[in-house]
C-alpha cells in the first residue's frame, strides 16, 4: 500500500538555524531517502519551492481568484512529500519514525493513497 508522508515545518524557525544547521537535516534526509528507495520502502519525493512561491486558486461567484502564498494562515507549510510503500499504518509509521528532521519539530502526515489514482469524483 502507499502512503503519503507529507512534511511539514515552520518555515521562520527554520531559516532561523544556523546554514549548517540547514545543510545537516538536507543531508541527512536525502540519506534517509536513499536508504528507504533502496530497500523498496518509498517510490518518490520531492522539496517544495518556500511559500512565497506559491499561488493559490479559488473561485468566487463565478471568478476566478487569484492569492500569493498557500491557502492556509498556519505557522506550518508543507515543504515535501514522501511516498511510502508499506504494508499498513503501522510500518508506514514505523518508516516516517526514522525521519531526521523530526526531532528538529518538523511534523508528518500520514495519508493513505488510494490506488491506481481513484476517480477525483471520489474525493470531493
Amino acid at each position: 500500500m502507499k502512503y503519503a508522508m507529507l512534511v511539514y515545518f515552520n518555515e521562520t524557525d527554520f531559516s532561523a538555524l544556523p546554514p549548517t544547521e540547514q545543510d545537516r537535516l538536507r543531508d541527512e534526509c536525502s540519506a534517509w531517502y536513499n536508504r528507504l528507495a533502496q530497500a523498496g520502502g518509498c517510490s518518490d519525493c520531492a522539496r517544495l519551492q518556500p511559500t512565497a512561491t506559491a499561488t493559490t486558486l479559488r473561485e468566487k461567484d463565478g471568478k476566478l481568484l487569484l492569492t500569493d502564498g498557500p491557502f492556509a494562515e498556519t505557522k506550518e507549510i508543507l515543504g515535501g512529500f514522501v511516498m511510502l510503500e508499506a504494508r499498513d499504518l503501522d510500518a508506514a509509521i514505523a518508516r516516517a519514525r526514522d525521519f531526521p528532521s523530526l526531532p528538529a519539530g518538523f511534523a508528518l502526515e500520514l495519508r493513505p493513497v488510494i490506488p491506481d489514482g481513484g476517480r477525483w469524483s471520489d474525493l470531493v
